[in-house]
């Protein structure tokens, strides 16, 4: 269908936002701890630590990983662009039931 690599991407960058959000509150923070607290098995926070690590957003540390100086403002971002992605998707769905 269509859709299919769009909800991939979507639930990957789920994925990301949760890590990134949980490192930015609670960090550092090691894979195991939030691989516990977020539900997500080890394997895939440890490649959504890699991905965030480089988009520069998080730095791995002796006690885990934390936030960069940066990631805040990614996330402020972040909001902004999933505002937009909200609305197409919106305008999408009224093509569809036209």
């Amino acid at each position: 269908m269509l859709t299919r690599r769009v909800l991939h991407e979507l639930e990957l960058l789920k994925r990301h936002i949760i890590i990134l959000k949980k490192v930015m509150d609670s960090g550092p923070i090691g894979i195991m701890k939030l691989s516990l607290e977020t539900g997500i098995p080890d394997h895939l926070v440890r490649y959504s630590l890699r991905v965030l690590e480089q988009q520069d957003l998080i730095a791995p540390s002796t006690q885990g990983a934390v936030a960069t100086k940066s990631a805040h403002d990614a996330y402020s971002q972040l909001k902004s662009e999933l505002e937009k992605i909200g609305e197409m998707t919106g305008e999408i769905k009224l093509i569809g039931s036209g």
